[in-house]
């Protein structure tokens, strides 16, 4: 601590983002990374930025990212969206915090689940933004029934949910978003791509319905830093105000580049998702054959639980083997492991590893 923070940094409760090991190469299914290169294109376009005018970083960046916007916008033309409707930011963190500033309001508390990303409490702590916790159902799953006729200053929640990678319907996004009219309803679709339906579908029709999505799991650009919501331009508009009073250029040149050539490889995207979701229903059944509950998940991660071991433990074990899992200390999952899907090789060395803890913890009993 020091006497020179102010009142604010004294009571923030940080979020800590999961291990990244700078030491040796072990099995890293802890931060729901995608195991698989980004879009050759993506690779390729930033290349040949450099190669044709590398001279070009030495000028700012397109402030509004509108390559970037118009790739989204042609995306998502199925569902009429434009540009306008497009707001992109330097990770979908950033677009969060954004949204969090520029939308929810203080005279009411945010309403939020029990059980969910990390990041949404540590931005109201940020912001002063009063939330209420609402309690996942007993199979962790939101009830849309639980967001009704409560009065609040907004509503945000991932879909699928994280850490449990169950999803709701657009039909219970549908009943949530016309509950509350005179609220920002925001939808975290980080891992939508994995099986879910995209809300960006209601948007049209839902003027207070606000939709993020993020370039690092299904697009493989953790390490580009890239985010984007979707909503109703009056939405975008306020987006737009909040960012440019505090960062004018948040994509860098590459980034706009890269991201763009990923969102228009079609091919790629699509052979990818389906590779890591056939090796998460591979990796489920895996551990179902262990003891293991596993929760149905629609993401790259799946959330486990065995009813006769220590999830602490477990994840020890796995760590001592080079295998890094996440372990949450929190009440009602502090028994459960969320394990990113990984390649088939990483899977089978996981279900391998825990198969010989299992054992060995068997034959000593």
């Amino acid at each position: 601590m020091s006497r020179y923070w102010s009142t604010v940094v004294y009571d923030l409760d940080p979020y800590v983002p999961g291990e990244q090991p700078r030491d040796g190469a072990p099995i890293k299914l802890n931060t729901n990374e995608n195991p698989y290169p980004p879009s050759p294109k993506a690779v390729a376009a930033i290349r040949a930025a450099l190669e044709e005018d590398g001279a070009r970083l030495a000028r700012y960046p397109d402030p509004d990212g509108d390559r970037l916007k118009a790739a989204i916008a042609r995306h998502y033309a199925r569902h009429a969206i434009t540009p306008r409707q497009v707001f992109v930011g330097n990770s979908s963190d950033e677009v969060l915090s954004v949204i969090f500033q520029a939308l929810f309001r203080h005279e009411a508390p945010l309403l939020l689940p029990d059980i969910t990303y990390g990041f949404y409490t540590v931005y109201c702590g940020l912001y002063g933004i009063a939330h209420a916790e609402i309690p996942l159902d007993a199979t962790f799953a939101i009830r849309p029934e639980d967001y009704q006729g409560r009065p609040n200053g907004g509503i945000i929640f991932p879909n699928p949910n994280a850490p449990t990678g169950r999803a709701l319907a657009l039909a219970d996004i549908e009943r949530i978003a016309r509950a509350n009219p005179d609220s920002v309803v925001t939808v975290d679709e980080a891992y939508v791509d994995f099986g879910a339906e995209t809300a960006i579908a209601l948007t049209g029709s839902h003027p207070n319905l606000l939709v993020t999505q993020t370039f690092s799991k299904s697009r493989a650009l953790a390490g580009l830093r890239v985010g984007f919501a979707v909503g109703h331009p009056d939405l975008i508009e306020g987006l737009e105000r909040v960012k440019n009073c505090f960062n004018s250029y948040p994509l860098d040149h590459l980034a706009i580049i890269g991201a763009s050539a990923a969102m228009d490889d079609t091919d790629w995207f699509e052979r990818n998702r389906r590779a890591v979701m056939e090796s998460r229903d591979s990796l489920a059944d895996a551990l179902i054959g262990l003891g293991f509950q596993v929760i149905p998940s629609k993401a790259n991660f799946v959330f486990v639980h065995h009813p006769r071991r220590d999830a602490a433990k477990l994840a020890r074990h796995l760590r001592d083997r080079g295998i890094i899992v996440r372990h949450f200390n929190r009440a009602r999952i502090n028994q459960h492991l969320r394990i990113t899907i990984g390649t088939p090789g990483e899977c089978a060395a996981l279900v391998d590893a825990l198969s010989h803890i299992l054992t060995e913890k068997e034959n000593r009993s």
